[in-house]
């Protein structure tokens, strides 16, 4: 009797070490980017950042469609023909929730002379800040969802596409966090608070992936719905901010190709992980 509770409390331990290290492994993605600041030029070059923003979108895109809408329609597969109507209707519900953050949230993108959302006397740098953790949230949330329906016993989801989803989006925030802390100190702040500002931005992901998978027990008939809630926010950020900034001004191309390598080695990295 003691060795089966033994064995059960090294497995629960195992099972919240795994999880643990899935929801930090794309924070610390964002860390090793922001802390390019330290040992790189002040600003990135127009082609270099065309060419992260296109691969950042490619992740995205790919880890929204192997990682999360696929599985989201596998889950409804006794809806027979219907199967598809809970992606739809969550991936919509993603949209829609991006599109109203971005509405009531002042912000401010790279390169836009011009803030977003209400009017608000936040600083150019606060701003800043907020575009990207705003844009930060859907990929919070798609770790959590994922992780909360491993740990919820989803049979569509394995330790290894999970594992998958969150080095997929550690990869697209390393060159995220570039693109925040550098900018930040060519705009005046400190080295230091450059990099800090650039963690910062990445903290909502894993307090947001936290968060979701607290409530898993909950969850499992809302899987389809919110794996493709998750996708829907991912999207809406690659189209709405990804795309026009890779395809941003001559010789787009890069960008391009680059977005291509992102959405193969996300898929590849699906495939063979999950």
């Amino acid at each position: 009797m003691f060795f089966y509770f033994a064995s059960m409390g090294y497995n629960i331990y195992m099972i919240n070490k795994t999880i643990l290290i899935g929801i930090m492994i794309p924070f610390i993605g964002t860390i090793a980017g922001s802390a390019c600041v330290f040992f790189m030029r002040d600003k990135l070059g127009k082609t270099v950042e065309r060419a992260l923003m296109g691969f950042a979108g490619g992740v995205m895109t790919a880890a929204s469609i192997w990682s999360l809408i696929v599985p989201a329609i596998e889950q409804s597969a006794d809806k027979g023909k219907l199967s598809f109507l809970p992606a739809v209707v969550g991936f919509w519900l993603g949209i829609l929730f991006l599109l109203l953050l971005d509405n009531i949230t002042p912000h401010l993108h790279r390169n836009a002379e011009q803030a977003e959302g209400p009017k608000s006397k936040l600083g150019r740098n606060t701003m800043m800040l907020l575009a990207v953790t705003l844009h930060n949230i859907p990929e919070g949330m798609a770790v959590g969802v994922v992780y909360a329906g491993l740990v919820a016993g989803s049979k569509e989801i394995t330790i290894g596409g999970a594992l998958a989803l969150a080095i997929g989006i550690a990869i697209q925030n390393f060159p995220e966090g570039a693109i925040i802390s550098m900018p930040l100190h060519a705009e005046g702040s400190t080295k230091v608070g450059a990099f800090m500002g650039g963690v910062l931005s990445g903290a909502v992901e894993p307090i947001g992936a936290l968060v979701t998978i607290l409530a898993a027990g909950n969850i499992i008939p809302l899987m389809p719905y919110l794996l493709s809630f998750a996708a829907g926010a991912m999207i809406y950020v690659v189209v709405e901010e990804l795309i026009p900034e890779m395809s941003e001004g001559e010789h787009s191309n890069i960008g391009v190709v680059m977005f291509a390598l992102g959405f193969t080695l996300m898929m590849a990295l699906d495939v063979a992980l999950g």
